[in-house]
């Protein structure tokens, strides 16, 4: 099958057959996989006043939901709703679509939700059968959405809640509106842990951080033909994989939100390692908590990080140093990060200001210029900065080496 007839396959897989009603009804003949998938499943076929969707419903004993530290919230969304802070007001929310781009012609075919009640954590699972089912599966969404207003995803912002916006405009299934909040804990989860993984995808995350394995999975990017193929009559073991990954996705998501607010709630005291407290400090420093955010990038240099993040580090307790007017301690780092890398390059210029403007010392930081020329030099022949990196910092040391040799000069001329 050529790549045209494929997508003209898959649109009319989403297509309900024209033998049957616009949506299912009490009597309507259901395709025997339909009748396999619900029993393998244990689901239900829910109705509401426009048609009929798939569920699936699973109760976990954990995770057990504790108390949220406003530091915490702050961190995360500075000034959001008070409800924010509620975990009994959060709902998780992951989509599997159609397609991984998303755009008006993708849809979310299968849409899990999880929340906390009665001491334990519920997942939820709407599916629609074939594409008639899509605004009764987006109108119980939205009864779930108005009793817990908070959304939790990951990389909900950019994927999921856009998606879901567009379907609801498309299909009028409802007036849907902008969370209370949004919790999209792709974000964090990048500030903390990527120095130490290459990739903070979900499943990577429950192996190295959370420490569980989620057992056998499904590749995301097998997921859109493993449901056009059960549209056109495949076996439903494959659909049924389906609905384990998004089923997991939600339950390790919730485990994800309580171990990120646990750090950034209380860090001081937690077991949070060097890499991890120095994602936290630049959270930190971002939002304004100097203090604390040298007390623990100081901690996290301490116990030693990755070579590129110790630099970073450094650099971030030199320009903290520096505003308190400590030279002696902003330059005692400068110092042991110069060399051809950008965080060494940012110290020979920082140095070179601090002698040229504040010491007074024009020859030192004409040294120091000509020094970092040749280290730019370097790192361009090797491949370690990019050409318009090399252009920005060539331009700028030349430039100061010219104005300090002007000084130079003058001081030569003045002391003769």
């Amino acid at each position: 099958m050529n790549p045209l007839e494929d997508r003209l396959s898959r649109i009319s897989a989403l297509r309900s057959p024209r033998s049957r009603k616009p949506a299912l009804e009490p009597g309507d003949t259901i395709p025997s996989n339909f009748n396999r998938l619900l029993r393998m499943l244990d689901g239900t076929i829910r109705r509401n006043s426009l048609g009929s969707h798939m569920l699936v419903r699973r109760l976990f004993e954990e995770p057990r939901v504790g108390h949220v530290e406003s530091r915490a919230l702050d961190l995360l969304l500075p000034g959001s709703a008070e409800s924010a802070g509620d975990p009994g007001q959060w709902l998780f929310l992951d989509t599997e679509t159609t397609g991984l781009s998303g755009g008006t012609g993708t849809y979310a075919f299968l849409v899990g939700i999880g929340w906390w009640e009665n001491d334990g954590f519920t997942v939820e699972q709407y599916f629609m059968r074939d594409h008639s089912e899509e605004p009764s599966l987006l109108y119980a969404l939205l009864e779930k959405m108005e009793q817990r207003p908070v959304l939790v995803t990951f990389n909900g912002k950019s994927f999921d809640w856009p998606l879901l916006q567009t379907r609801y405009r498309m299909t009028r299934a409802g007036n849907v509106r902008e969370p209370a909040a949004h919790l999209d804990l792709l974000f964090p989860a990048r500030r903390l842990w990527r120095l130490r993984l290459k990739s903070v995808a979900l499943t990577q995350l429950e192996t190295h951080i959370l420490g569980f394995e989620r057992g056998r999975d499904i590749p995301s990017e097998t997921i859109p033909q493993l449901y056009f193929d059960f549209l056109r009559g495949a076996s439903p073991e494959g659909i049924a994989e389906v609905f384990h990954h998004n089923q997991m996705d939600i339950y390790g998501l919730a485990f994800l939100a309580l171990r990120i607010f646990d750090m950034l709630g209380n860090p001081d005291n937690s077991d949070c390692r060097a890499d991890e407290l120095f994602g936290i400090s630049r959270l930190l420093w971002q939002r304004g908590d100097m203090d604390l955010a040298e007390r623990l990038c100081r901690k996290a240099v301490e116990e030693g990080l990755p070579e590129n993040a110790e630099q970073a580090g450094m650099r971030a307790l030199a320009l903290a140093a520096k505003r308190r007017g400590d030279f002696t301690l902003s330059n005692m780092l400068w110092e042991r990060i110069l060399g051809d890398s950008a965080e060494g390059l940012k110290a020979y210029e920082q140095l070179a200001i601090y002698y040229e403007h504040h010491a007074r010392i024009p020859e030192r930081a004409a040294r120091l210029s000509r020094e970092a020329l040749v280290k730019l030099q370097e790192a361009h022949r090797a491949g370690r900065i990019q050409p318009s990196q090399y252009m920005r910092w060539h331009a700028a040391f030349r430039h100061r080496l010219s104005r300090l040799s002007k000084k130079i000069q003058i001081n030569e001329l003045s002391e003769a």
